[in-house]
């Protein structure tokens, strides 16, 4: 796997800021309401060789469309051995069409990204063509969405590089690992990643901070790494103190027989 990384020696830098998105395929966001703080979900699964990647990213946006009432506000792209949905032009065009209906400091965009990574950063596979996501790539991303206030996570190997990066005041990054630690669970066919089943699909189902998920999800997936005989990947959370308070404001304006019996805000 890091010798496949490695060898992806064109980043996305290049695709993405020469890319001219078409908005088509997802056009029909829902706009967002004034007064009230939006969320806006942009979840991508990059590696199209394991089913796995697939299936977290549209868990992981159902989950946090019931937890945001985000429902319409959600754009999910994703490669499959049979599609090619995540393609540089996609992820922009998903980025960019989020822009175009928030409000830029009112809002936050939650963009979630699960794939294999590397030392310098995480695939995208879609067939035979192999590019490396680095850091860089990934702020033009949330750049393009326009919003200030944004939530970055990733599920990948050595994803810590990206809260080393582009955490700030403004930007919760969130990462299954160190960024010199591997992750675990990318089993072709798994409904989930370790990490992703411990911070959406559990610790996410009980609590609505995203912060306090993490340190629930964080003791979940040490345990199991440890009972399984891995050495723990020591998820990671930076930054972001401002956009916590937004998301608060979010979770207030859901309404609780949405997401069902869960914490407070």
């Amino acid at each position: 796997m890091r010798r496949l990384i490695a060898s992806c020696m064109l980043g996305l830098l290049v695709a993405l800021g020469g890319a001219m998105p078409s908005l088509g395929q997802t056009a029909g966001l829902a706009p967002q309401r004034p007064g009230r703080t939006d969320v806006y979900v942009l979840s991508f699964g990059l590696w199209g060789p394991q089913s796995v990647f697939d299936s977290e990213a549209r868990g992981a946006a159902r989950i946090l469309e019931a937890l945001f009432d985000a429902k319409g506000r959600s754009v999910v792209r994703s490669n499959t051995k049979r599609r090619a949905g995540a393609t540089p032009q996609t992820l922009m065009a998903a980025a960019a069409a989020a822009g175009q209906v928030l409000d830029p400091a009112e809002d936050v965009v939650v963009l979630v990204i699960t794939s294999h990574g590397g030392p310098d950063g995480i695939g995208l596979v879609t067939g035979r063509d192999a590019r490396l996501v680095t850091p860089g790539d990934v702020r033009q991303l949330l750049d393009r969405t326009r919003a200030q206030n944004r939530v970055l996570i990733v599920s990948a190997c050595y994803s810590g590089i990206f809260a080393r990066e582009l955490a700030d005041p403004r930007t919760l990054v969130i990462t299954a690992a160190a960024a010199d630690r591997p992750s675990f669970g990318c089993r072709d066919g798994a409904t989930w990643t370790y990490f992703g089943d411990a911070f959406f699909n559990r610790a996410l189902r009980g609590e609505r901070r995203l912060d306090v998920a993490f340190d629930r999800a964080r003791s979940l997936v040490t345990e199991r790494e440890r009972r399984e005989g891995f050495t723990p990947s020591n998820p990671q959370i930076a930054g972001g103190e401002q956009v916590l308070g937004r998301l608060k404001e979010a979770c207030r304006d859901t309404p609780l027989q949405q997401v069902g019996r869960i914490a407070a805000c």
